[in-house]
């Protein structure tokens, strides 16, 4: 009989204890970002990659960048989210591009070649582009989905990935505690 008691003692401390478990998991999801994805490559050298211009054809890679910072922007033209950023990227390479240690590229993820160059055509475009053929450098940076855009320091290293579309707050943010700091090769601030 005792023993009995003793058992059902732990039955109920090890279900308290599970309940408390899943109670701090569900609360933990409450409150935390649900759309959040852990930037796994962002302090490691940037994956190296070739691949043609989008209107020259010819082979760009990522090594002919090296002292530079770089922004590689994946978008695509069926990107809603793509449309809603890119006057922003525009204005970022106005703002920075004539500074000679700073280049932004775009690469084209999952697209048709004509629709790329249609939609460039239609929104502007003051900053050169890439097309990413069989999905390699997207595999190769981890990317999710379109838009996303990775910030690479001049010895190579990727210092930041942005998911979504860099506007507003998020514009400001990525000018300010990102891209400024590292053209003056200071440490970045999340």
């Amino acid at each position: 009989m005792k023993n009995e008691k003793g058992m059902v003692r732990g039955w109920h401390i090890l279900l308290l204890a599970g309940i408390s478990g899943l109670l701090f998991l569900f609360y933990q999801g409450l409150w935390g970002n649900p759309s959040y994805i852990p930037p796994v490559l962002v302090g490691t050298p940037a994956p190296r990659f070739e691949a043609p211009d989008l209107y020259k054809g010819v082979p760009v890679t990522l090594d002919q960048f090296k002292g530079k910072v770089v922004v590689l922007n994946f978008w695509a033209s069926w990107c809603q989210e793509c449309k809603l950023e890119h006057e922003s990227l525009l204005a970022l390479n106005r703002q920075y591009g004539q500074n000679p240690g700073f280049v932004m590229l775009g690469v084209n993820y999952q697209d048709k070649e004509s629709l790329a160059k249609e939609y460039l055509n239609t929104f502007g475009n003051n900053f050169q582009h890439i097309i990413d053929l069989n999905g390699r450098i997207s595999i190769d940076y981890g990317v999710y989905g379109v838009p996303e855009t990775f910030v690479i320091d001049q010895s190579g290293v990727i210092r930041h990935k942005e998911i979504g579309p860099i506007i507003g707050e998020t514009y400001d943010r990525f000018t300010h505690r990102i891209l400024e700091p590292l053209l003056i090769n200071q440490p970045v601030s999340p």
